[in-house]
């Protein structure tokens, strides 16, 4: 087995942290939510502002940029992710948190599109497909180790302390695409119409709704996953950090067992 070119596991780093900033708030939301002296549940908004501004400002970062090289554009995706996270860090009041959730989102959803394009183009045509999922695993990875780990840390060192975490691996990954990224890319080539003309599909909005549906069905346990366990169901801070061990695993294992199944009953390629 051939082994993947170090660019790609650069990639997997900065997925990992993307996946971090964005799970493991739910893991400290009681924590936030007694800091920022807001309710649980306005607490809970962090998480859902966050989601919108990736299908927000995404696409709009994507037409922002459409005309750079794109490691430019992933170095600029990550200054905004390491901004945002800084931002975090140091947040004093719910407001500039919400600012904090909506700046590093911005990055979310590019990085993870102009990633995969990227690891496809270092490897020959039949290695593309398991360049890509090695890629998105820094996501499954941030689930299992990633949002436990930055839940232990916020819980004896607060809250924050896991955003400065986040945001020194958001640098590391940075300083790595920098130097050994390779930039061999030209300016892209179509039309931004051309591009958006895939809009117009009626399997991409099927697919998208799909997604939709199905994120939205889990989000709206897992989003308060901590506080439920905690007061409900009687758990304390390890048990709270396993238990999020054991939802990353879960949702790991699915996402190989649907791809493999590879089911679509309204989706057929």
């Amino acid at each position: 087995m051939k082994k993947y070119p170090l660019p790609i596991w650069i990639l997997v780093i900065g997925a990992f942290a993307i996946g971090m900033t964005e799970f493991v708030i739910m893991g400290l939301l009681t924590e936030v939510a007694a800091d920022l002296n807001v309710s649980v549940s306005k607490a809970g908004q962090l998480i859902s502002i966050y989601a919108l501004s990736v299908a927000v400002g995404g696409p709009i970062i994507v037409l922002l940029t459409y005309r750079l090289k794109r490691k430019t554009t992933l170095l600029l995706l990550l200054l905004i992710f390491i901004l945002g996270n800084i931002v975090a860090s140091v947040a004093g009041n719910y407001s500039v948190m919400m600012l904090s959730r909506v700046v590093t989102a911005l990055a979310h959803g590019s990085f993870f599109g102009l990633g995969a394009i990227i690891a496809t183009s270092l490897v020959e045509p039949k290695r593309q497909a398991s360049a890509m999922a090695l890629m998105f695993s820094g996501l499954a990875v941030s689930n299992i180790i990633g949002v436990p780990f930055g839940t232990i840390i916020g819980q004896q060192w607060g809250w924050r302390a896991s955003f400065a975490i986040i945001a020194v691996i958001g640098v590391i990954a940075f300083l790595w695409i920098l130097f050994f990224v390779p930039n061999k890319n030209t300016h892209p080539t179509g039309s931004v119409r051309k591009e958006l003309s895939i809009l117009k599909t009626g399997k991409l909005w099927m697919s998208l709704l799909i997604s939709t549906f199905s994120f939205s069905s889990v989000f709206a346990f897992f989003t308060y996953i901590s506080p439920v366990l905690r007061e409900v169901s009687g758990y304390h801070d390890l048990g709270v950090a396993v238990i999020l061990v054991i939802f990353g695993v879960g949702v790991t294992i699915g996402n190989l067992v649907g791809d493999g199944l590879r089911i679509g009953i309204w989706i057929k390629g």
